[in-house]
């Protein structure tokens, strides 16, 4: 019997969709009206041109990825993607750079558990859902030890939001990265880079 295909895919804005959840605590908060909270990427840029605007943002991130993140969809066509992986038996891995709290979280709130818990809610680990194993979620505190987790794993495929994880030195070259762009140009010059998931499960399953 041949090894299941092993597939990486990291977690926050590549299969959680938070646009919505940071236009509304924006809103919510009365740091940008409704002309100016239009997506995550917008905000953060309006958000660090304010005064000490790196650490509104810092804290604004916290209490989405957060509280917040029960508020958060899944990437249209990322359930699709996931489906299809159960349909030919892959073994599906979520790799995050996630710390357990956030620096600038006064609530405390353990945004591992946060995560884990949106994933239960839509399925993830359910038989009848996804199929994916709790065991099969990875939280890592620094980038690097998501890149050699990425590398210990040995799967196949890894997909991310950020080139800076794909290009990164120690991104192991036996893996193909994929960079999904949430809809958007790619920020970089990245090879293989997406803006749907309907096309990264082109490329991945044919």
């Amino acid at each position: 019997m041949a090894d299941r295909r092993r597939i990486g895919i990291d977690l926050d804005n590549t299969l959680i969709n938070y646009d919505a959840v940071f236009c509304a605590f924006a809103e919510e908060r009365g740091l940008l009206d409704s002309a100016a909270a239009t997506s995550k990427a917008a905000i953060r840029e309006a958000l660090r041109a304010l005064p000490e605007g790196d650490l509104v943002w810092q804290r604004l991130q916290g209490a989405v990825y957060g509280k917040g993140v029960r508020r958060a969809v899944l990437f249209d066509g990322a359930a699709g993607f996931l489906r299809r992986a159960r349909e030919q038996d892959c073994e599906v891995f979520i790799v995050s750079h996630k710390t357990e709290f956030g620096h600038f979280d006064p609530d405390r709130v353990n945004l591992r558990d946060a995560a884990l818990d949106w994933m239960k809610g839509q399925g993830f680990f359910h038989e009848d859902g996804f199929g994916i194993p709790n065991g099969n979620v990875l939280f890592t505190a620094t980038r690097s030890d998501k890149i050699a987790a990425i590398a210990e794993l040995d799967v196949e495929v890894f997909i991310d939001d950020l080139p800076e994880v794909l290009e990164d030195k120690g991104f192991p070259p036996t893996v193909r990265g994929i960079l999904f762009t949430a809809g958007g140009p790619s920020p970089s010059d990245y090879p293989r880079a997406f803006a749907h998931w309907r096309d990264i499960t082109r490329t991945v399953f044919g």
